[in-house]
């Protein structure tokens, strides 16, 4: 017979081989870099300039970052730093190179589906290294307890006091304490103060705002990383709602959240568990557009309706549940996405089944659906097996035309991405010049 002590002691086997694989993966070192990118990467998928054009602006001015010239001469690199102080400084035909920025705060994306495979973590990672390559300032949200995107972001080692969990732990001190001095008298309130919760809750709790922030190896994205035993939260949160039974508990993400200054990041990416839980509740509650991504075969489309309809009984229930506690914490119920959308991925635009179930999206979804799907090529299968974005990938470890097509892919998906953000958050902005 075997009990917990030998999933327990699988778990263990199973983490130092982990712990060696993603050595392996950033060796020579444990700290995964970004690479430097060229003058023909620049000029072609950055700037939208010829690649001449942006070495008679680099001579005319010496002030201006040169970057680093390989021996021959035949090629100048250059860091993302150095790229985004060119997007600040220099100009072409008097166009600016900083990207667009709405006013108010970061938009928030949460990137979701009920079933595993489907892309959640590569979509997510993808978004984010287009978005910080566009020039914007991208914080990342590891919901997920396999923390894929976290170790993809280069963070191996991460105490569970540091991820969702912590700031749910932090989240119902703070929510106690509120709740408590709401009572003209605190022996009325039949609910728990900070200090009368378990030990561990206070201690975690106690942590500061930007202690959950992490930064990551590209110089303008930080993630709130996962771990493996985050996993655990779920019971602890099922815990934590017994012992404070007027908690909202879903609002933990997004009352965190709100406590970011406007201007320190511009777009705020999720990525989801493969689960209706705690922490994809609290992803959705917090987001403002929610990004469903999708294989192309019928599992896929089976589970994203199953997903669909679970989420939506949720949202329900919490709505119909929780209106008036919800309404004391400053939570507005329902809760309104600003958009929708579905994204196919690992499409094969020569496979018939593929063509065939992207109409079926189209068909049932409409308009809903994004236009431009993420094709599987070497490139992006390297990316999940590697944990390293086509971004990443050094086009000259690879044919330039496999690399330029997966590139193109998921620049196309991201363009769309970056449009319906826009588009939201114009609309955001109006919204609230309306209610000042």
């Amino acid at each position: 017979m075997r009990n917990h002590n030998d999933l327990l002691n699988m778990n263990e086997r199973s983490l130092e081989q982990q712990a060696a694989v993603r050595r392996a993966t950033f060796s020579p070192g444990e700290i995964k870099a970004l690479r430097p990118f060229s003058i023909w990467e620049i000029s072609q998928f950055m700037f939208d300039v010829p690649a001449d054009t942006l070495r008679k602006k680099l001579a005319d001015d010496p002030t201006l970052p040169q970057g680093i010239t390989e021996e021959d001469g035949r090629q100048r690199w250059f860091s993302l730093e150095e790229i985004n102080e060119l997007r600040r400084r220099a100009k072409f035909r008097g166009r600016k190179l900083l990207p667009e920025r709405p006013r108010g705060r970061a938009m928030r994306v949460a990137v979701s589906n009920f079933k595993g495979g489907v892309g959640k973590t590569v979509v997510t990672q993808h978004l984010a290294h287009a978005a910080a390559l566009d020039g914007y300032r991208v914080l990342c949200v590891d919901f997920d307890p396999q923390a894929t995107l976290t170790h993809s972001m280069g963070l191996t080692e991460v105490k569970e006091s540091h991820t969702v969990w912590g700031i749910m732990c932090r989240d119902l001190c703070r929510e106690s304490n509120r709740i408590m001095d709401s009572y003209d008298d605190p022996d009325d309130c039949p609910y728990p103060a900070a200090d009368e919760l378990p030990e561990d809750v206070q201690s975690i709790g106690a942590q500061r705002f930007q202690e959950f922030i992490q930064p990551t190896c590209w110089p303008t994205i930080d993630i709130i990383p996962s771990c493996a035993n985050a996993a655990f939260v779920e019971f602890a949160s099922a815990q934590y709602r017994a012992l404070h039974k007027a908690w909202s508990f879903f609002g933990c993400g997004a009352r965190y959240l709100d406590e970011l200054p406007d201007d320190q990041y511009d777009i705020i990416i999720f990525d989801c568990p493969p689960a209706i839980g705690y922490q994809s509740l609290n992803a959705a509650f917090a987001a403002d557009i929610l990004y469903i991504p999708s294989g192309p075969g019928y599992w896929e489309y089976d589970s994203t309706t199953s997903y669909l309809g679970q989420l939506g009984d949720a949202m329900a229930d919490i709505s119909e549940g929780f209106a008036s506690l919800a309404a004391d914490a400053g939570i507005t119920l329902p809760k309104q996405f600003s958009d929708i959308r579905l994204l196919m991925t690992r499409f094969e635009s020569n496979n018939p089944l593929h063509s065939a179930m992207i109409d079926a999206f189209k068909n049932v979804f409409g308009a809903d659906v994004c236009a431009h799907p993420i094709e599987m090529t070497r490139a992006v299968e390297q990316s999940g097996r590697f944990q390293m974005s086509v971004y990443e990938q050094d086009y000259r470890q690879m044919t330039r035309e496999t690399w330029k097509r997966a590139r193109q892919s998921f620049d196309r998906a991201y363009d769309e991405f970056l449009h319906t953000v826009l588009d939201a958050w114009k609309e955001n902005g109006k919204r609230k010049e309306k209610a000042e």
